[in-house]
């Protein structure tokens, strides 16, 4: 039993097909909460010929499916999206299958009317028929039909605009790196705006509630958090970096843009070292972003990690003591989880329907057991071994081993036993 949760086995959902790209245009209407879209999906067969393709639609309404001009049948059914291609597509050939589309997202699309602003959060298939796998990969390029008063922000480059007959501006972007789908997004608003140059980039921020000056005092820190992450990773961020405060949210991270709720936005600018979600959402742009779990069921990659480096750039910044609040409040967590019988390895079996105290073992225990391992490494072997991870795995979507072989070849030893314990089992006293 002990070699079997070793080395787990993780098999990805077998779709025989590669999503290539996505093009994407969206009309938004605020005040009545609905999406109008067309998407255009640029797609290759794997291993075997591809009769059919399956994509995640939450609960948007398909209108119709075409590929080259030919109408499509399909089906939807509990949240999925199964598409009749008109013929039969080949070994790693090729095809394009457009869908027309319209909905009222209960959620992943959010919608304040009273601030005529809307915005995006986890799930992206709520707003674009899209495989919500963390292993799919794909470049996007995205246009909003918005009016022309509101500012909007996106994953991507910036493109030239486009003035519509209607009066309203087509605002586009274009994601040149494939990235899982689950980090497209965007947030528009009647936004105020701030830029900060960096490096060879730029910082932007946005807010409906905050002046540029307050923006600028809010994300302050942010130039330093991504330096400090890129020399941990050994990977320098690319390109400009995006942070917007939304009515509401816990927290989100997308490629190159970071949502966080007006609330945030006054309690930093109440206490300037309340800086834990900004630090967090930043650490995905690398471990979760750039480095994607395989599979929900490895998520501890993503989060914990994230938030293990969150507590390391407050070590930076704020000094020891803010590490040692962080990690005492982690261990605090997983005591209450294990008291209450509900503690778990951190590789789950499955990822369906977790609960608060599953997440809880992703991200508190998560970051707890990274902790657990620098100790055991030491801080020279522990952040070389985190380097050589990051940049084997750039551009990739790992399982928990890949992270395991990566801190033994730092380490120059096995770390079964500690993995065996920490990892795929429920660990010791904490």
């Amino acid at each position: 039993m002990a070699l079997l949760l070793a080395t787990p086995t993780f098999a990805a959902s077998t779709r025989g097909f590669d999503v290539l790209h996505y093009a994407v245009t969206l009309d938004v209407d605020i005040p009545a909460g609905e999406v109008r879209g067309e998407a255009t999906l640029r797609v290759a067969a794997e291993d075997a010929v591809l009769p059919q393709v399956r994509l995640d639609s939450g609960e948007l309404v398909i209108d119709s499916a075409t590929q080259n001009g030919k109408v499509l049948a399909f089906e939807q059914a509990e949240g999925k999206l199964s598409i009749t291609l008109a013929e039969t597509l080949q070994p790693s050939a090729e095809t394009r299958v457009t869908l027309r589309y319209h909905g009222k997202p209960a959620y992943g699309l959010e919608f304040s009317a009273e601030r005529n602003e809307v915005y995006t959060i986890f799930s992206t298939s709520q707003w674009m028929p899209s495989v919500d796998a963390p292993d799919e990969r794909a470049t996007l390029q995205l246009a909003l039909r918005l009016p022309a008063q509101l500012l909007a922000t996106a994953v991507g480059d910036v493109l030239p605009s486009r003035q519509l007959d209607d009066g309203r501006i087509e605002r586009r972007w274009h994601l040149r790196t494939p990235m899982p789908g689950y980090v497209y997004g965007f947030a528009a608003g009647p936004y105020q705006h701030a830029v900060v140059p960096h490096g060879d980039g730029q910082l932007h921020y946005y807010a409906v509630d905050r002046s540029p000056a307050e923006l600028r005092q809010v994300f302050s820190t942010t130039g330093d958090m991504l330096e400090f992450f890129a020399s941990r990773a050994g990977i320098p961020f690319e390109g400009d970096y995006r942070q917007a405060l939304v009515a509401r949210t816990i927290g989100q991270e997308m490629a190159g843009l970071s949502l966080m709720s007006e609330a945030y936005g006054k309690r930093v600018l109440d206490d300037p070292n309340q800086l834990g979600l900004m630090a967090h959402e930043a650490a995905h742009q690398w471990w979760g972003n750039r480095v994607t779990c395989a599979g929900w069921e490895h998520f501890w990659l993503n989060e914990g990690m994230a938030n293990f480096m969150t507590a390391a750039w407050l070590q930076h910044a704020q000094g020891e003591a803010a590490y040692q609040q962080m990690m005492s409040g982690w261990q605090t967590r997983v005591r209450a989880l294990r008291e209450k019988g509900v503690d778990r390895a951190l590789v789950f079996p499955d990822w369906n329907k977790p609960t608060a105290d599953d997440r809880a073992v992703v991200y508190q225990k998560g970051a707890l057991v990274l902790h657990l391992l620098r100790q055991e490494l030491g801080d020279d072997v522990f952040w070389r071994g985190l380097r050589t991870y990051t940049q084997a795995h750039d551009g990739r979507s790992v399982v928990t081993r890949d992270f395991q072989q990566s801190m033994e070849a730092a380490a120059g030893r096995s770390l079964q036993p500690f993995f065996e314990r920490w990892v795929y089992g429920v660990g010791g006293e904490v």
